[in-house]
């Protein structure tokens, strides 16, 4: 959950969700939990409902995201001067889980972006957490390396919160071998891609679609200069 500034109060959203967190475990995310947390913050269900217009969607979207801010937040404390690529990797990937909160809160939330009308968002929050890995190490990607590296670690991601939701060794051991393991795939399937792109044939054989995939650059994401404003989403703020 991420953290208000010292001496803040908390905004009305985030004590419903702090209040809904509490009761998700036993009623998931639903309408019975979102009454109960809005009743708990004093507030009316139509209130409860304008500031979540999607109901307990909208707070679980909010859960996640909140994690996300978490491990951002975290990474201050986290030794990775020394670590190789893969193992960075492998600790914001750990950094994140051990943000998630309770098992039972994100296993109901796992239940519910199961859903085949959430299920597009639920994929978007992975990619999410995915993209804000891979910036937070600074990667610099533009092209169709932007997407792979993405669609790569939300399946490991995604295959690890499975993993840990049923994992119950001690201080989640199994679930961080898993997770290396993992890893090292994805690291074994690019030396392997590596070696092929160095192969004579494959590269003739490559070079139309290559020159398809060049065309394929990351999304931009500086705002248009010419409109008269925009919302930043980095500092929540307003420009004109």
């Amino acid at each position: 959950m991420s953290e208000q500034p010292m001496g803040a109060k908390p905004d009305a959203k985030s004590r419903l969700l702090m209040a809904m967190l509490e009761h998700v475990p036993f009623d998931g995310w639903s309408d019975a939990s979102l009454e109960a947390a809005a009743a708990e913050c004093g507030l009316d269900l139509a209130e409860a409902r304008a500031l979540c217009p999607r109901g307990p969607v909208d707070l679980a979207v909010a859960a996640h995201k909140a994690g996300d801010e978490a491990m951002q937040a975290g990474m201050a404390d986290l030794e990775m001067d020394d670590l190789r690529y893969s193992e960075k990797v492998a600790a914001l990937v750990r950094l994140r889980l051990e943000c998630a909160g309770d098992k039972e809160v994100v296993r109901r939330a796992t239940t519910l972006f199961a859903l085949p009308h959430h299920a597009a968002e639920g994929a978007k929050l992975i990619w999410d957490t995915a993209d804000t890995i891979w910036n937070a190490l600074g990667d610099t990607s533009d092209d169709l390396n932007w997407y792979s590296k993405r669609a790569i670690l939300s399946g490991v991601y995604g295959s690890t919160v499975l993993f840990w939701l049923g994992d119950t060794s001690e201080e989640h051991s199994a679930t961080w071998a898993f997770l290396d393991r993992r890893i090292a795939n994805v690291m074994q399937f690019e030396k392997t891609k590596a070696q092929l792109q160095k192969n004579p044939f494959i590269t003739r054989l490559m070079a139309g679609p290559g020159k398809i995939f060049a065309g394929i650059k990351a999304p931009n994401r500086t705002p248009p200069d010419d409109l008269p404003g925009y919302w930043d989403t980095t500092t929540k703020e307003s420009k004109t």
